[in-house]
């Protein structure tokens, strides 16, 4: 995936027998969607043109140039869709987009470069900071709170993390507690 594209939906499949397409819509108004007219695939080649849309639960539902029967829009269920970083509006001062943070070295508060920012990632219960170790091994998550993030530096090209310190782990179901 070309690093100026972001991801802004997914085609879910056919809503309708008429060509409609659900898209589940990965911005903060759904219908911004439809600002981006001419929507692109993840290697930046053309994917649809949207004509129309309306919300509809967990996202849109729209219309879009030369999808015209239920079979073609089931034909791209799954279709991740993208538009140019340089087409979104500059976000207010202290403001700034997700994608924005990918790239970031993660400091502790004592400076320690623990790694950077690998992805962005929201699974239902918020977003998700993605971090690849500076001395390798495994990615760890973070949970992207202002108590875990207190600082974002996209000027200087760095957040301040701090990692918890203690996890709670439960025993499972049949397990004696200690």
């Amino acid at each position: 995936m070309s690093s100026n594209l972001l991801l802004i939906g997914r085609v879910g499949g056919a809503h309708g027998v008429r060509g409609e397409l659900r898209i589940a819509t990965f911005t903060a108004d759904p219908l911004a969607l439809t600002q981006y007219k001419r929507l692109k695939r993840a290697d930046g080649s053309p994917a649809l043109t949207i004509t129309s849309a309306r919300l509809n639960k967990g996202g849109v539902v729209a219309r879009a140039k030369g999808i015209d029967t239920k079979e073609a829009a089931d034909a791209l269920r799954g279709l991740t869709l993208h538009i140019d970083r340089a087409d979104l509006p500059e976000p207010d001062e202290d403001e700034f987009y997700l994608a924005d943070l990918i790239g970031l070295s993660a400091v502790t508060p004592e400076g320690e470069v623990l790694g950077k920012v690998k992805s962005v990632q929201d699974f239902g219960a918020g977003d998700i900071l993605e971090i690849e170790p500076a001395l390798g091994g495994q990615t760890w998550y973070l949970g992207f709170t202002r108590e875990a993030v207190p600082t974002v530096d996209i000027a200087g090209g760095k957040l301040t993390v701090v990692r918890p310190t203690e996890i709670e782990v439960r025993p499972e179901d049949g397990e004696d507690e200690a």
